[in-house]
C-alpha cells in the first residue's frame, strides 16, 4: 500500500548516515526511502531547512500520493518536518502536541512516565491543552533551547519543543529530529492511521 511507503530527506546534512542505518538497515525501510543522505559541505547547493519553502523536492514527492509518510531534517538533524500523503503538512506546534498526546505508544514513557512538558513562548498553546487533559504540568520558556534544557536538568520536563520544528525528550537533553520522526512512526504503527487521520482526530 502507498500508505506504508515513506520518503525521508536528510537534505545532505549530518543525519543522512543515521537515517540510512536506523530506518533502512535496522528497521527495514527500502533503500530508496532515504534521499540526500550523503553529508555535503554545501548541502548540495540547497538550504537545509525542513519547511515547505526549502524542502520542495520532498513536498512534490509527497503530493504525488505514492508515499504515506514524509520527513526532512535540517543540517545538524535537530529539527524536522512531517508530511503526510498528498503533501499533508503538520505544523510544528501541532506535531509537538500530537507527540505528547500519544506518548503511551512509546515503551520508554510507559516505563518511566511523563513528568512534564515544555515549549517556547512562540509555540502555540496546543501542547497546553494536551497537558491539561493528561493532568501533567507544562512550562513556557523564552525562545532558546537553553531554557528548555534547564527544565530537563531540573527533572521537571520529559518532552519539549519549539515553533521551528525542534523537539526532544529527556533521553538526550537536546533537540533530536530523528527521535521525533521515530515517535511519529511508532504512533502511526500503534494507531494504524494515516498522518492526516491522526491530526484530524487530535
Amino acid at each position: 500500500r502507498s500508505s506504508d511507503l515513506m520518503k525521508i530527506d536528510a537534505m545532505h546534512g549530518v543525519m543522512g548516515p543515521y537515517v540510512r542505518r536506523i530506518l533502512c538497515d535496522e528497521l527495514g525501510a527500502p533503500a530508496n526511502s532515504a534521499v540526500n543522505c550523503v553529508p555535503l559541505e554545501d548541502f548540495g547547493g540547497q538550504r537545509p531547512d525542513p519547511n515547505l519553502t526549502y524542502a520542495t523536492s520532498l513536498l512534490e514527492a509527497m503530493k504525488g500520493g505514492e508515499y504515506g509518510f514524509g520527513a526532512a531534517f535540517d543540517a545538524d538533524g535537530d529539527r524536522y518536518m512531517i508530511l503526510g500523503q498528498n503533501g499533508f503538512f503538520v505544523n510544528p506546534s501541532d506535531s509537538l502536541a500530537i507527540l505528547a498526546a500519544n506518548l503511551s505508544c512509546i515503551p520508554y514513557f510507559r516505563s518511566v512516565g511523563v513528568r512534564g512538558f515544555g515549549r517556547s513562548m512562540c509555540t502555540s498553546t496546543a501542547l497546553d491543552k494536551v497537558a491539561k487533559s493528561m493532568k501533567i504540568p507544562v512550562y513556557e520558556t523564552p525562545t532558546g533551547w537553553r531554557f528548555i534544557a534547564n527544565l530537563m536538568d531540573s527533572g521537571r520536563c520529559s518532552v519539549c519543543g519549539e515553533e521551528s520544528f525542534g523537539a526532544g525528550s529527556d533521553h538526550l537533553r537536546e533537540k533530536d529530529g530523528l527521535w521525533a520522526v521515530l515517535v511519529w512512526l511508532s504512533i502511526i504503527a500503534a494507531r494504524q492511521q494515516s498522518i492526516e487521520e491522526i491530526v484530524k482526530d487530535h
